[in-house]
């Protein structure tokens, strides 16, 4: 099959762009590289793939020629980068996959997956599913609420159009972050010997590894086309909704260390408990990791200096750096003049 993944650079995009080589695909990866190009490169070289540096909100629709299945990731990533710049934030993570989906089928692709996040459902009470009412409480979950609305729209039957909401999602990766929970909690252990716990520790977060979700995108690939069709999908396992304050205790067991934490930010407005059920029964999706050998395998790559923490594992910092180095540009002088 012919895939486009946009955001396959990135933190999950680069597991799904090898886990889709593996599996004998043809893969366009599609990015803005914001990051660099390293998460790519031990694969580069590989005949089925074509790494294209572009942007979601001006590429040229032939790239969608002879292609079956998008995969739209590519997106401003998380709720506080998308705080950052919130005009950014909608004009690509609304507007620019909004725009994939319409060249999409104007270019006759079959399948559009849409990857979303469960942070649309807000601060909730119970357990929550798909025919839940979405509560997005930040500029990041209100795109995706917004380019959820309008792809969905799109979908008829020569075109089929599929959501992921996903879990917030842990474990290793090329393109390595650490301003995930379970990430960070493990690099604030191996660094400090402390745990950093998002106050006040008693909000609700469902969770899935890296590598399960990518899968979940394939699957639903693969799946027949009248289950998916216009259809939402939360991404992750029941067994997965944590606590966060047990799930730092989970964390240090899982890695063998003393639990030791210290707190950070203000009280999280985010607390929510995911239902997976509809994933389970209709992609057969089931998880293979939890955070427990996420955890150690995160700790055990951090010991053995197989990754390492930057200013580029956290997309805060990043997109900082780069809107503090766009303005330094736009206003070096030469001679007297601004270039």
């Amino acid at each position: 099959m012919n895939v486009l993944i946009t955001g396959g650079a990135g933190y999950i995009g680069s597991v799904l762009t090898r886990l889709m080589l593996d599996r004998g695909h043809k893969v366009k990866c599609l990015d803005r590289i914001f990051f660099g190009d390293e998460s790519l490169k031990e694969i580069s070289g590989n005949k089925n793939l074509e790494i294209i540096k572009d942007d979601i909100r001006r590429f040229d629709g032939k790239i969608l020629d002879n292609i079956d299945t998008v995969i739209d990731m590519a997106a401003l990533s998380n709720d506080p980068s998308g705080d950052l710049n919130p005009e950014s934030t909608m004009n690509i993570n609304y507007k620019g996959r909004a725009r994939v989906a319409e060249l999409a089928k104007k270019h006759a692709v079959k399948r559009y997956i849409l990857a979303s996040s469960c942070s649309i459902y807000g601060f909730r009470e119970g357990i929550l599913d798909e025919n839940t009412p979405a509560n997005p409480l930040t500029t990041y979950a209100k795109a995706n609420y917004m380019a959820e609305k309008d792809t969905l729209a799109l979908s008829d039957n020569e075109f089929t159009v599929t959501v992921l909401r996903q879990a917030t999602v842990y474990g290793l990766s090329p393109k390595m972050r650490f301003d995930l929970a379970i990430n960070g909690m493990t690099l604030g252990f191996y660094k400090n010997k402390k745990i950093p716990i998002m106050r006040d520790g008693t909000q609700w977060r469902p969770f899935v590894h890296v590598k399960d979700t990518s899968k979940a995108f394939i699957q639903t690939m693969e799946t027949e086309i009248e289950l998916i069709q216009k259809e939402i999908f939360n991404i992750g396992s029941n067994e997965q909704n944590y606590q966060i304050f047990p799930l730092a205790e989970l964390v240090a067991k899982s890695i063998g260390i003393p639990f030791n934490y210290e707190w950070y930010g203000s009280p999280d407005t985010r607390s929510y408990k995911i239902n997976f059920d509809k994933a389970k029964n209709i992609l057969k999706f089931k998880p293979d990791n939890t955070p427990k050998e996420g955890a150690k395998e995160i700790y055990n790559a951090l010991e053995n200096k197989e990754v390492t923490d930057s200013m580029k594992t956290s997309t805060v910092k990043w997109y900082k750096n780069l809107i503090d180095m766009d303005n330094f540009l736009k206003n070096i002088k030469i001679d007297g003049k601004v270039l």
